[in-house]
């Protein structure tokens, strides 16, 4: 019988501060006794891991997963987890699979019958989620708006659709230099009655979470939220 290694999904900061406000002690036990990583950049991967009091940076061995790693390298990349050895995955801010590439991967090592082993952390998709008031039993992360205006428009009103019909909450995300446009594009398409939440730089000292009717928002000095992390909500 084949005895393979866990695979620990490793939650990161999404903002600076003390590491006690995010993460558990023994997040930092489990990464301090792994070799091998997997992450969507060494550089950021090497900084979290200085960040996590890791022992000695130059002996971690990290390979590369991001928008780039095509399904059949996906082995390749569990070649010391399939030999016994555990590892970990990293994402680039928050918790691995969770609006990340490492999705492919965890479901391929349950496929092999991986021990997948998530660590508790923070992400500002399900923070903004708590925080925003909406229907916390029905809801849904829609990742991505389209970037063409007309195409924006169509899947935003598709959403408040979803929202006022099914009572289902709708969150989704932006790149941060197009956060302002999206939500000028959001006061423009929506009704008046529908609630609009904003979460910007979360578990940060600048950190705002604010949950108004569109109604409201209009009549309101427009937030700052360019080049920002922001998690948009409706309902």
């Amino acid at each position: 019988m084949d005895v393979y290694g866990k695979l620990y999904l490793l939650p990161v900061p999404i903002s600076d501060g003390p590491s006690n406000y995010f993460l558990p002690e023994h997040n930092f036990d489990i990464i301090k006794q792994l070799r091998y990583f997997i992450a969507e950049d060494a550089k950021t991967a090497r900084k979290f891991l200085k960040w996590f009091a890791y022992p000695s940076l130059e002996t971690a061995e990290i390979q590369l997963l991001n928008q780039h790693t095509q399904h059949n390298e996906l082995q390749e990349l569990l070649t010391q987890l399939l030999a016994g050895n555990d590892m970990g995955l990293m994402s680039d801010a928050g918790c691995p699979g969770i609006a990340d590439p490492g999705a492919d991967l965890i479901s391929f090592a349950h496929e092999k019958g991986v021990e997948v082993v998530p660590l508790v952390g923070p992400s500002s998709i399900v923070l903004s989620i708590m925080a925003s008031g909406f229907n916390g039993q029905n809801f849904a992360f829609v990742g991505y708006l389209p970037i063409s205006k007309p195409e924006k428009i169509k899947r935003i009103k598709e959403l408040e659709s979803l929202a006022t019909k099914q009572k289902q909450a709708q969150f989704f995300i932006e790149t941060p230099y197009r956060n302002q446009q999206l939500y000028q594009d959001l006061l423009e398409s929506l009704r008046p009655q529908t609630r609009l939440f904003i979460g910007k730089d979360i578990t940060s000292a600048e950190q705002r979470l604010v949950s108004k009717y569109v109604a409201e928002w209009k009549k309101m000095p427009p937030p700052q939220l360019q080049k920002i992390p922001v998690v948009f909500g409706l309902f």
